[in-house]
């Protein structure tokens, strides 16, 4: 009977031990909120990727900086939303449980990375190749990354709690943006 109660003793105490994982383990996320001076509607339609000190589009090499698409340029896509089908929506249409894909990020610009992505070597461009579709030509910007403008969605509340002084997480990046 000894022996039964140390076995269980030792299953619950490993059992305690495992450490739950989440599905974004390994992953950040870059969440950016571009609008125009004066407004907080998100600006459509634009280029945006990540470039080194010379300004030359950064590549995912072998997925090295991302999970996703390995050995193409390191580009930021728009959220979208999705319907009851789990599937996008087309521009303008609705659905009963409509939200977004990645419901932490709303409308705005997002890129995947690794968790050990060097973001302080790197900036992002942002360009309006179009013009067309947000009512004219924006300028084109250039901006810093920094480590804590990753989204970091893996984290516990006390990893959150113990950023007492600066910028708090899992903020977005806000981008403004100037007509030419």
């Amino acid at each position: 009977m000894r022996y039964i109660l140390i076995f269980l003793f030792l299953v619950a105490a490993s059992m305690k031990a495992q450490v739950m994982h989440c599905g974004y383990d390994f992953t950040s996320y870059f969440v950016l909120d571009v609008h125009e001076a004066g407004s907080k509607e998100m600006i459509k339609g634009l280029k945006i990727t990540v470039v080194d000190s010379t300004g030359t589009e950064l590549i995912n090499f072998n997925n090295l900086y991302s999970f996703r698409d390995g050995n193409k340029p390191m580009r930021f896509m728009e959220n979208y939303r999705i319907g009851d089908d789990n599937r996008k929506l087309a521009e303008g249409a609705t659905a009963a449980k409509e939200r977004w894909f990645f419901p932490f990020a709303k409308q705005s610009y997002l890129l995947s990375v690794s968790n050990t992505f060097p973001a302080d070597s790197f900036s992002i461009k942002i360009e309006d190749v179009d013009g067309k579709e947000n009512g004219g030509k924006f300028k084109t910007l250039i901006v810093p990354l920094h480590s804590y403008n990753m989204y970091v969605l893996c984290s516990n509340e006390s990893q959150q709690a113990a950023v007492k002084f600066g910028r708090k997480m899992n903020k977005p990046i806000d981008i403004v943006l100037e007509k030419e």
